[in-house]
């Protein structure tokens, strides 16, 4: 009990310092932000999905082993076409727009789709507790800290005390893919590719396992199903679905899309 109660401090403490860093990093990319101070769908409710991820590898399982020899292997990505869609998809904050071509329509300011971000920014503090609470649990130490290789992001000291089990990247490229998917139900399955993707360049980097990155999406899965719960949540979907549609029905050509279903067509391990 006492244990569980310091590793409860601990999330909270760690939630207090992103969120505080994410409103300064935020607001700085576009008005839309602003409305960073919106509460969660579940108010003060931390879903505690430390039950619904599968555990986290033990040290010389064979999926571990897997872990490594995946880690390993994706080193030799670096200077290839999906190393550089990696360190693109570095940044949390432009995961609508690494969709552009799956969902068929560029958004790069949520400025420009309000009504999308209230969603967004809604689901991000109750996917990030999601997220803390097992990663506190398990507290198992990032790759590149057991294993010798380049990564494709900077080392830092923050970077390096935050476990890698689950993959807080994955949970939220995947949460916001099943939204996107559900907005845009004729492009689900391009969006759900990409989606995959932006999860998966985490162990492209070499900052996540591949069990760290596939217990992300189960942990975004299980978000996004317990928020349709929240009658604010589909009320705003519904507004959301609007504005998507008419962002789409006025969107021009994009460039780009052909160079990246070419990387997409392989998979990286």
């Amino acid at each position: 009990m006492l244990e569980r109660n310091r590793r409860e401090r601990r999330v909270m403490n760690r939630m207090r310092i992103i969120l505080a860093a994410g409103a300064t990093a935020l607001l700085a990319t576009g008005a839309a932000w602003a409305q960073l101070s919106l509460p969660g769908y579940f108010g003060g409710r931390v879903l505690d999905t430390s039950t619904v991820v599968p555990a986290a590898p033990a040290p010389g399982s064979p999926q571990a082993q897997a872990d490594a020899a995946i880690f390993a292997a994706t080193r030799a990505l670096k200077g290839t076409p999906r190393w550089d869609m990696a360190v693109a998809d570095l940044d949390e904050r432009r995961v609508v727009y690494a969709m552009r071509c799956a969902l068929g329509v560029e958004i790069r300011d949520l400025a420009d789709a309000p009504k999308l971000s209230r969603v967004l920014l809604r689901v991000a503090p109750d996917l990030s507790k999601a997220v803390d609470t097992p990663k506190a649990f398990y507290n198992r130490k990032r790759p590149y800290l057991e294993q010798e290789g380049e990564i494709c992001t900077a080392r830092s000291e923050a970077l390096a005390k935050s476990p890698d089990y689950p993959s807080g990247h994955a949970s939220w490229g995947w949460a916001v893919g099943l939204i996107l998917a559900e907005l845009a139900p004729d492009r689900a399955v391009p969006i759900l590719q990409r989606a995959r993707a932006f999860g998966e360049s985490r162990a492209v980097c070499g900052v996540h396992t591949a069990s760290a990155v596939a217990a992300g999406r189960d942990n975004g899965a299980a978000v996004v199903a317990a928020v349709h719960g929240v009658p604010d949540f589909r009320a705003d979907m519904e507004a959301a679905r609007a504005e998507l549609a008419e962002l789409r029905a006025k969107a021009g050509p994009l460039e780009g899309c052909a160079a990246e279903a070419a990387v997409l067509v392989e998979a990286p391990w």
